[in-house]
């Protein structure tokens, strides 16, 4: 049975990209620190609302916060 591929983002990687901390994007969106957190740990998704809302705040295509299901 093949293995369910578990959703995940590359949040933490544009923020690293970018030179901007967690806790930045947190006061951005005027969201919890701990659940950024866990975003960018994969530990719990954004919803495609917030989705938007980071990829307008990190000046990027939504596209470039998900992790391609191509090979």
């Amino acid at each position: 049975m093949p293995q369910k591929k578990k959703a995940s983002n590359r949040i933490k990687a544009v923020l690293a990209e970018q030179g901007k901390t967690n806790n930045w994007l947190a006061e951005e969106l005027n969201k919890n620190r701990t659940t950024v957190s866990k975003w960018c740990t994969n530990q719990m998704q954004p919803t495609m609302e917030t989705l938007f809302e980071i990829a307008e705040v990190l000046d990027v295509d939504v596209r470039e916060l998900l992790v391609s299901t191509k090979n």
